[in-house]
């Protein structure tokens, strides 16, 4: 399952850009479905998606993010939901898919049984920002186990330490804050260039960045130095908007990363 990864990050790069990593918000918004919203991102061009499992207590998301896990919960959506969704459209996108999720979900499901299911359904990649490194072992054992990647989140905060020991258990890619605080939208292209060439030296993975890209321009300025850039709080809150509107999701969804191919 990993090599989907390999290959979204070889064929981006194949073309002289950052691999486009759009993130979704399993459940959200209403009138659509996850497994429409992976096939239709995957259609304008994204190569690798990033699928958030709501959780009550968000991990680091802004306002934009948390609303919509809120909502997704308020719907009743599970990880069981997320799992039938990935292994409904696996066999029909070429993307890597890849869930970000909250250790206290793993935990309560039990790690054995998550990792393989959500193995089973085809996810390539789980990123567990809140991992406690005391269980990294486990954790990645269990991944490797059953073939999938156990992909790092490195804060601006990380300790020199927690980097070494996350980046020892790593597979897939690197997930790179581009920022302190919470996700959100920004103005401004993250400035992340000394960050990136740090991690060079400790890790031959890909790193993908994300916090704060919102544009086609962020995107070519985080390209410049990074392997990926992953688009969250811009793409949910365009979502939401076109919901409330009546308008068609699955269509904006489509155009809002066809922007960012064509650009």
């Amino acid at each position: 399952m990993q090599d989907r990864i390999a290959t979204a990050f070889a064929r981006a790069s194949s073309e002289g850009r950052p691999a486009l990593m759009p993130y979704v918000t399993a459940g959200d918004p209403d009138g659509t479905t996850l497994d429409e919203l992976i096939l239709s991102l995957s259609g304008a061009g994204a190569d690798v998606i990033e699928i958030g499992v709501p959780f009550s207590d968000p991990i680091a998301d802004g306002p934009v993010i948390a609303s919509a896990m809120y909502r997704a919960l308020a719907r009743g959506t599970t990880p069981a939901d997320v799992f039938r969704a990935v292994a409904a459209v696996r066999d029909r996108t070429e993307a890597a898919l890849v869930a970000m999720v909250s250790d206290s979900i793993v935990m309560h499901r039990g790690r054995e049984r998550f990792v393989s299911e959500a193995a089973t359904a085809g996810l390539d990649g789980l990123i567990i920002p809140d991992t406690d490194t005391d269980r990294l072992d486990e954790l990645a054992a269990a991944c490797t186990a059953h073939g999938i990647a156990f992909v790092p989140l490195i804060a601006p905060t990380s300790s020199r330490d927690r980097q070494e020991r996350l980046l020892r258990h790593a597979a897939g890619f690197v997930y790179l804050l581009a920022r302190a605080g919470v996700t959100g939208m920004r103005d401004d292209a993250p400035e992340i260039d000394e960050r990136v060439a740090t991690l060079r030296g400790l890790t031959e993975l890909p790193i993908g960045v994300g916090f704060g890209i919102s544009s086609a321009d962020h995107v070519r300025a985080v390209g410049r130095s990074a392997d990926g850039a992953i688009i969250g709080s811009a793409l949910v809150q365009s979502l939401h908007e076109a919901a409330e509107a009546g308008e068609d999701v699955i269509e904006r969804a489509r155009r809002f990363v066809g922007a960012l191919t064509s650009s």
